[in-house]
């Protein structure tokens, strides 16, 4: 563990401290949030220790807030995770051979200490960002998550805040650099249209599994896509 301590360079290192600052105060928004919606305290910390992935325990505590149906909103999480299969074939190499490494790396493989791992050309400071950010976010967001959920069963009205609006903002975070891509703006845009025509009519948490029709729409503009690159 020290030689990946070692590795880093201030600049990385310095990096990686505010990644994991700013996901330690999104992490007080998400406790504050989940209790402050009338779910037990220890909801929050649970999912923190045991999922550890902000976007999908924000849509989990985001349905089953509104009142949808809790299996609804598990294969909503499920779903919304399904991008971390790319992301261990990606970057497998850093996780060592052993099984408990290789399970508590998997653990923490998230969008940002994938993030780190592949900006390294160095396959030893590869791992050392992976380690580094994985052990850091888990820490940081663990701990806003405590102060955010004991903060939440003061502050009754989040509103007041603006803490409600973290979920989506955090959603849009992860959606707004994928949009440079025409097919996924395509299925983003019939996603959205789906969810708002079925909202009024459907529970909870139905809407956003049906908004991923949108897909199909993506799928099938991509063939046109390549043929217009090709002939320019």
């Amino acid at each position: 563990m020290r030689s990946i301590w070692r590795t880093l360079d201030r600049d990385l290192a310095r990096d990686i401290a505010l990644v994991c600052l700013a996901d330690g105060l999104v992490g007080v928004s998400f406790g504050a949030i989940t209790v402050s919606s009338g779910l037990p305290l220890w909801l929050p910390m649970l999912l923190s220790l045991v999922v550890f992935a902000g976007a999908a325990q924000f849509m989990f505590v985001g349905l089953v807030a509104s009142g949808g149906n809790p299996i609804a909103a598990v294969v909503a999480g499920l779903l919304v995770n399904a991008r971390h299969i790319p992301f261990g074939f990606a970057v497998g190499d850093v996780f060592g051979r052993g099984w408990g490494s290789r399970v508590l790396g998997t653990h923490l493989m998230i969008d940002e200490t994938v993030a780190f791992a592949l900006a390294q050309r160095d396959a030893q400071r590869r791992r050392a960002a992976y380690w580094a950010c994985g052990i850091g976010l888990f820490a940081c967001w663990n701990v806003g998550v405590v102060i955010g959920a004991f903060g939440g069963t003061v502050v009754t009205d989040t509103d007041a805040f603006g803490l409600d609006a973290a979920f989506p903002a955090v959603l849009l975070a992860l959606v707004l650099p994928a949009l440079r891509d025409r097919g996924t703006r395509r299925a983003v845009l019939a996603g959205v249209a789906i969810a708002l025509a079925t909202s009024p009519f459907l529970p909870a948490g139905v809407p956003v599994l049906l908004a991923l029709a949108g897909v199909v729409a993506g799928l099938g503009g991509r063939a046109p896509d390549r043929e217009q690159e090709r002939a320019g």
